[in-house]
This record gives structure tokens, C-alpha cells and sequence, in this order.
């Protein structure tokens, strides 16, 4: 009775030791593809704030040339 005892203790043991290291394990990848997915969408959102100011860059050439075409023809 007492090897039954300690097989049920140690298969217990086992099992909380296999449970617990998956829950740390999938923790840590999450958290890892996490942050990678944080990198990313701040990739995109300096790409984007680069194509506003680039937008609006254009748009003040654009007026500037206007001018300068409009004084040109004068």
C-alpha cells in the first residue's frame, strides 16, 4: 500500500510539475509574439506619420509652385 501511495504522490507531482511548466511556456510565447506585434504596428505607425508629413510637404510645394507660376505668367 505504501508504493501505491507514493506512485499517486508522484504522478500528482509529475502532473502539477507538466501543467504548470506549459502555463509558463505559453506565457512567455504569447508575451513574446506580443511584443513583436507591438514592434510592428510601430513600424506602421511611423510609416504612416512619414506619409502625412510627406502628404502635406507635397501639398505646400504644389501651392508654392501655383505662386510661383502665377507670377511667372504676370
Amino acid at each position: 500500500m505504501h508504493a501505491e501511495i507514493l506512485t499517486g504522490v508522484f504522478s500528482l507531482v509529475a502532473s502539477l510539475v507538466g501543467t504548470f511548466g506549459g502555463i509558463i511556456t505559453s506565457t512567455k510565447l504569447t508575451n513574446y509574439q506580443i511584443n513583436e506585434l507591438k514592434k510592428q504596428v510601430d513600424k506602421h505607425n511611423s510609416v504612416i506619420e512619414r506619409t502625412f508629413r510627406l502628404e502635406e510637404h507635397s501639398k505646400y510645394v504644389d501651392e508654392r509652385i501655383a505662386r510661383l507660376e502665377s507670377e511667372v505668367e504676370k
